[in-house]
């Protein structure tokens, strides 16, 4: 129903036509990509090296460009590339121009208001959009941009989802918001089952990575039980969606214009108690940062501290006082994009390292801090000198009362370094 809604909306019959001749053009080569992939274990999503959204082309030269870039083809070769990358990035934020002091919700705002000017197929639906939202996200869009590309939808996260994925397929750029991570569930279907598998089943004749799906999540202060969650394990299940969460506004801007041009589906999770919080300056043109990419905020030489999100802040705190009062030096580590995560850096710095820490809001059982767990335990078991620790939500609902005892607070993340070292 959906994709029928969205192909009477977007296009008249002659171009659907164009556009259905053209996909059957692509699917000679798009098909045979497609299932070498699946066949080698992919994860269902386009490449970097792909010319256009869901267009085959140059995958082979950026995995090897990959592979040189990480150090697995030149060992030795990935610190001084991330050092280098480090630094250009750093160059390149001073040489964007001038910037203005934003915060987070505002550098979203930015983002969206970029989004939509760079591309005229872009769009941005959901609940209460139209005059800015409940977080104003999107503060005076419609009256930039006009009703047809900034509109309301009904109370329904299931048809948001939905409308979403048969805008993508006939080559929109659909920006979704869900007004609460909390309200996800109901688009779940929608998102894990459609947009994550329309690619793969069609054997890359026909794509959705057009779709961007927007969320603030997490605590709040006073969300309790439906407005405070942190559902993205849920998410990061899921093979043929990429998962991503900033902590800062220009994070948060440089990463919401990398996952809207990207070629697949993404999951964007934005941290709500940062909102207002989180001021910085932040540039004011048209940039992205990239995916799939950790950062190092900070160097270290006796524990790796891995996070996401608010979560990054938390976690600064607790790194300071553990070498103000223990004398530790800590390497932090922010994911940036949790599907797919980038593991080359993780595992290089546990090495280095050799003790680790793991946290997020989220339920510590099942948690995405399981994985990480997992693989650098796999990875870099040889190099450990300490178990490796998580600090995370507890194992129950999301608590209104017992909010500050729920969360992983810089005091137990501290508790959670200083255990390490001691062990």
């Amino acid at each position: 129903f959906f994709l029928v809604v969205a192909a009477l909306v977007f296009g008249g019959k002659g171009e659907r036509k164009g556009f259905r001749m053209w996909r059957s053009c692509r699917a000679l080569r798009g098909g045979r990509n497609s299932l070498a992939a699946a066949r080698a274990g992919q994860s269902g999503l386009a490449k970097k090296g792909e010319l256009a959204r869901g267009q085959p082309g140059g995958a082979g030269v950026a995995q090897r460009g990959r592979g040189i870039a990480r150090g697995t083809w030149c060992p030795g070769f990935a610190e001084k590339v991330r050092a280098a990358s480090q630094r250009g990035r750093a160059l390149r934020m001073m040489s964007m121009g001038a910037t203005k002091k934003m915060n987070l919700v505002g550098a979203i705002n930015d983002a969206l208001r970029i989004a939509l000017e760079t591309d005229d197929k872009a769009v941005i639906f959901g609940e209460d959009v139209a005059f800015g939202g409940v977080f104003r996200a999107t503060n005076e869009l419609q009256d930039a941009f006009g009703k047809h590309r900034v509109f309301n939808t009904p109370l329904c996260e299931q048809a948001i989802a939905g409308f979403a994925v048969g805008m993508a397929a006939v080559g929109a750029t659909p920006i979704a918001e869900i007004q609460f991570a909390d309200y996800i569930f109901p688009a779940f279907d929608q998102i894990v089952n459609e947009a994550a598998k329309y690619r793969y089943r069609s054997g890359g004749q026909f794509n959705v990575g057009g779709m961007t799906i927007r969320a603030p999540y997490g605590s709040v202060g006073h969300g309790g039980l439906y407005h405070s969650q942190s559902p993205e394990g849920y998410f990061t299940h899921t093979p043929g969606i990429k998962v991503v969460i900033p902590r800062s506004p220009s994070q948060a801007k440089g990463l919401l214009l990398a996952s809207i041009r990207d070629p697949n589906p993404v999951v964007f999770f934005e941290p709500k108690a940062l909102y207002r919080a989180s001021t910085e300056e932040v540039p004011e043109g048209d940039f992205s940062l990239p995916l799939s990419t950790a950062e190092v905020v900070k160097e270290g030489s006796d524990i790796t501290v891995i996070g996401y999100g608010a979560q990054m802040g938390v976690l600064r705190r607790a790194v300071d006082r553990a070498e103000a009062e223990l004398g530790v030096s800590c390497e932090l580590i922010d994911l940036r994009t949790l599907l797919p995560w980038d593991r080359d850096t993780v595992f290089e710095s546990v090495k280095k390292t050799r003790r680790c820490l793991v946290s997020h809001e989220a339920p510590i059982t099942c948690g995405f801090g399981a994985e990480l767990v997992a693989s650098i335990q796999h990875q870099c078991f040889l190099h450990l000198e300490a178990p490796i620790l998580r600090v995370c939500g507890f194992d129950t609902p999301f608590p209104l009362a017992h909010e500050k005892v729920y969360l992983p607070s810089a005091a137990r993340c501290f508790e959670g370094i200083k255990a390490s070292i001691e062990y």
